[in-house]
C-alpha cells in the first residue's frame, strides 16, 4: 500500500524518482528527475506501474494527477544508460507466441517500459488526469494517452517523435491514439513525428484543454473533484472501466451484459443511498470502497484479458 491516508496535505517520498502528495484524496504523482527533464528510467517506470496498481486498494485516494517537476513533463526515455538504451534485453529474439504471458519472468525485459505503465493507468479504478506542464516527448507523449483527461500548459510541447529515431510507437499507444484522435489523424501524427506547440496539440486532439502554467494544477484539481468528490467510489471505478472496455467490444450486446451486472450490483449498493438522497434533497453519503468491487468485477476483467490472448 502507498500509505497515503491524510487530512492535511502530505508529502509521501517512499518511491524513487517520484514525489507523491495526497491532498484531500487527490494523489499528485510528480515525475521527479528535473535535472534530466524527467526522462523515464527503468526504475521510474517500475515505480509508476506499482503506484497505479496499488492505488486501487488505497481508499484514501479518489483521483490522481500526474505532472512533472521543473520545466518539463517528460522528455522521453533516458537514452544515457548502458546497453540497450530502451532498457530491453536484446539478447532475446522474442516472437508473437512468446508474448502471450507478459508476466513471464523470462520476458521481464522484453515488454517496453511504457507498455507496463500505460496498462496500469488504463486498469486504474480512480480517474487519472495528466497535467502536462512542459515538453512531453516520446514516452512523455504516449503516457498521457492512457489517462482520462489531458491538460496542457501553454508552454508545453508534444512530440510523437519515434520516426525521427528509427523506432516505432510504444506504450500501447497504437491502441490509445486512434481511439482519441481517429485513425487518419493518428497515422499523420506518428509518421510526421512533428513536435507540436500547445495550439497544434489541441487542434490535433491529443490534449483536451490548454491552460496557463500557473493555473494548470488548480484546473486539474477542479476536474478531479468534479469527477470524484461526493461520488460513489465503486460507481466511478465501474463507469471508467466500462467506458474503456465496453466500447472495444464487437457488439453492443457484449456491453449490455456488463451494463446490466453493474447497475444490478449498484442498485443494491450505493444506488439506494443515491436515490434516497435525491428524494430527500440532501447530499448523498456513499459508503462503497474501490478496494472492494462487486463480485462480478474480477471475473469480468479476467474474461476480458482472456479474450485478448493471442496464440
Amino acid at each position: 500500500m502507498l500509505h497515503t491516508q491524510t487530512v492535511e496535505p502530505k508529502e509521501i517520498r517512499d518511491v524513487p524518482d517520484l514525489a507523491l502528495r495526497n491532498d484531500d484524496g487527490i494523489l499528485t504523482v510528480r515525475l521527479e528527475r528535473p535535472e534530466a527533464l524527467n526522462a523515464l528510467t527503468v526504475t521510474m517506470a517500475e515505480e509508476l506501474e506499482r503506484v497505479f496498481r496499488e492505488v486501487n486498494d488505497d481508499d484514501d485516494v479518489r483521483a490522481a494527477i500526474v505532472t512533472g517537476s521543473g520545466r518539463a513533463f517528460c522528455a522521453g526515455m533516458d537514452l544515457s544508460s548502458d546497453g540497450n538504451v530502451f532498457g530491453l534485453d536484446d539478447t532475446l529474439k522474442p516472437q508473437l507466441a512468446d508474448m502471450a504471458d507478459l508476466d513471464d519472468p523470462a520476458l521481464a525485459r522484453v515488454p517496453d517500459l511504457g507498455g507496463r505503465v500505460n496498462p496500469a493507468i488504463h486498469d486504474c479504478r480512480k480517474p487519472v488526469i495528466a497535467a502536462i506542464n512542459g515538453p512531453a516527448v516520446g514516452i512523455g507523449a504516449t503516457m498521457p494517452l492512457a489517462m482520462d483527461r489531458r491538460l496542457f500548459s501553454t508552454t508545453g510541447r508534444f512530440g510523437l517523435v519515434f520516426g525521427r529515431l528509427g523506432i516505432t510507437p510504444e506504450a500501447a499507444s497504437t491502441w490509445f491514439l486512434p481511439r482519441i484522435v481517429g485513425m487518419s489523424a493518428a497515422l499523420d501524427l506518428v509518421l510526421r513525428a512533428d513536435i507540436l506547440d500547445a495550439d497544434a496539440a489541441l487542434a490535433a486532439g491529443v490534449v483536451d484543454e490548454v491552460v496557463e502554467p500557473d493555473d494548470l494544477l488548480a484546473r486539474a484539481t477542479a476536474i478531479a473533484d468534479a469527477w470524484s468528490k461526493d461520488r460513489s467510489a465503486v460507481a466511478v471505478a465501474l463507469t471508467k472501466q466500462m467506458l474503456r472496455r465496453n466500447s472495444a467490444y464487437p457488439h453492443p450486446a457484449d456491453a449490455h451484459r456488463v451494463d446490466s451486472l453493474s447497475i444490478f450490483w449498484q442498485s443494491i449498493g450505493d444506488g439506494g443511498e443515491g436515490v434516497a438522497a435525491f428524494q430527500e434533497k440532501r447530499a448523498p453519503r456513499f459508503s462503497s470502497k474501490a478496494s472492494q468491487m462487486p463480485d462480478f468485477y474480477d471475473a469480468w476483467l479476467a474474461a476480458d484479458a482472456a479474450g485478448r490472448q493471442q496464440p
